[in-house]
């Protein structure tokens, strides 16, 4: 493998795992935030144990989050500095109000909140978890906005070979940024809902002390996560709409189009290229995409020969089986998602016990599913971006560092790999420890620690 491939795959393993932790960060602030201001309101001891218990691992999964996050920071420069170079004026910005602004608000008060049970009152401390939420997601809005930039180029002007910003507002009303941060902040919920419900439901099976706390932990784990996966599905479809104008090429590959269709149809199954196996609904593509059953979308074969005479002579298909896979599989978890969520919210309705343990065993399992489905959809958003990797502007082959040859990015691919396997293990280790230990008896009755 060349450095060019190298470098790739290094950014998305770096950049999957480091996104493991992002849907649970931003949807579990909420949650707990939501959480403390009813015990704020009520002093419910109950809530209170919920919210000391959830929080524990919510500070677990956003140390590790943060640790994975500052490589990601050293890959522009060292393996993409050409891409740095070029994007670095309009890229720069976002990030730096993101670490200035939004993750130093996130992580003073994240410091007052772990610190501040028995020195603030119920409501301020309810507030500080606001804060932190508040914080939490909009570090999401800059990183997107610079991300959204490389889908959809705005507010820019090419000057000496890079692109320089022109208009600020421009970029952070950039179209594609307010269908991408909805659909992230919403699978934010859906995780966080599916965590606390998945856990719940293992505490639950084992009938222990503290099956109260958890009975109430899983409904509302169940609600919040069906919430999150029904608006999930209603932003997807409108962001799906939008793709289908920015990038008629992603949509073209996530739906294996090889021709252009008028009504077009949806692919259920399709292997084996345009003239391999491929099982289709004829229509239903035009309706999501038009909401009628008569629209045009362009297929894969008319938009190469467009786009070679808009830029050039050269390959502008993306990984179609990639993007078409990927694609499937975070939209099938997604509707899982939506049929356990239901079944959940129905069995737990009125705060009863789950009765059914083939569902209890379910919502253990479906705390992976959130995160598949975060995962193949990012994998499915670059892999359609391709073979660009500012949309329009700059090909990947042209942001790769020319100076860094492959070996030096084996070498550093290695030792990320590993550095990253630890921290996995280190990760789950602590989180399962935690989860299993439960709600104590000091938790549910006696006075807080001065710490979570």
């Amino acid at each position: 493998m060349g450095a060019l491939s190298l470098a790739r795959l290094q950014f998305g393993i770096v950049t999957v795992y480091h996104f493991l932790f992002v849907p649970l960060t931003l949807g579990l602030s909420v949650l707990l935030a939501i959480m403390e201001s009813k015990y704020a309101k009520s002093g419910d001891e109950k809530v209170r144990t919920m919210v000391r218990f959830w929080g524990k691992l919510f500070l677990i999964n956003f140390a590790i989050g943060v640790a994975t996050g500052i490589v990601q920071e050293f890959q522009f420069g060292m393996n993409w500095s050409s891409y740095s170079r070029f994007m670095g004026d309009i890229f720069g910005a976002p990030l730096a109000i993101e670490a200035l602004l939004a993750f130093y608000m996130e992580s003073t008060f994240l410091g007052v909140w772990v610190f501040g049970w028995d020195k603030l009152s119920p409501k301020v401390h309810a507030t500080v978890m606001w804060l932190v939420a508040i914080g939490s997601n909009v570090s999401a809005v800059w990183i997107l906005a610079a991300n959204s930039f490389m889908q959809h180029p705005v507010g820019y002007v090419l000057r000496h070979g890079r692109a320089e910003m022109t208009d600020f507002w421009a970029i952070i009303g950039n179209p594609h940024l307010w269908h991408q941060w909805p659909h992230v902040f919403t699978a934010g919920m859906t995780t966080a809902g599916f965590f606390v419900a998945g856990i719940s439901a293992w505490h639950l099976l084992r009938n222990k002390d503290d099956r109260g706390i958890f009975r109430t932990s899983f409904r509302w784990g169940a609600v919040y996560g069906l919430i999150g996966i029904i608006l999930v599905i209603f932003v997807g479809h409108f962001q799906a709409q939008a793709m289908c104008r920015m990038q008629p090429m992603k949509m073209a590959a996530a739906e294996a189009l090889w021709h252009t269709e008028q009504p077009a149809s949806l692919s259920l199954f399709s292997v084996g290229g345009p003239n391999g196996i491929d099982i289709r609904v004829p229509g239903l593509l035009s309706f999501l995409v038009y909401d009628n059953f008569s629209g045009k979308v362009q297929g894969i074969s008319e938009l190469q020969t467009q786009l070679a005479a808009k830029y050039g002579p050269g390959n502008y298909v993306p990984p179609v089986a990639a993007t078409y896979w990927s694609f499937r599989i975070m939209v099938g978890a997604g509707f899982l998602m939506l049929l356990l969520g239901l079944w959940a919210v129905w069995a737990s309705r009125r705060g009863q016990t789950p009765a059914s343990s083939g569902l209890l065993r379910a919502m253990v399992w479906a705390i992976g599913l959130p995160f598949i489905a975060t995962s193949t959809g990012w994998l499915m958003t670059e892999f359609g971006r391709q073979p660009w990797i500012v949309y329009g502007l700059q090909k990947t082959a042209a942001g790769v560092s020319p100076t860094v040859g492959a070996g030096s990015v084996a070498f550093s691919l290695v030792t990320f790999t590993l550095l990253y396997a630890v921290l996995i293990v280190i990760d789950v280790k602590l989180l399962t420890t935690y989860a299993k230990k439960g709600v104590t008896a000091a938790d549910a009755g006696e006075p807080a620690p001065e710490t979570v």
